[in-house]
């Protein structure tokens, strides 16, 4: 459970740094993204980056059952 909480966390903090680098114009791939250059991507981005952090932290301190 914890290995799939990590994963999860994982994924969702690499997903947000691409929405904050599309967002921002630094990541411009797709070059026909509707996400690119639009300041609104780089805040969603952020907040995802964040709660994948916070997923992550969670799961760390999950205690072993046993």
């Amino acid at each position: 459970m914890r290995t799939i909480g990590y994963i999860v966390g994982l994924l969702m903090v690499i997903l947000g740094l691409i929405w904050i680098g599309q967002g921002s114009g630094y990541f411009p791939y797709p070059a026909s993204s509707f996400m690119i250059a639009q300041t609104i991507w780089e805040l969603w981005g952020a907040v995802l980056a964040a709660a994948g952090i916070v997923v992550m932290v969670i799961v760390s301190r999950l205690r072993p059952r046993g």
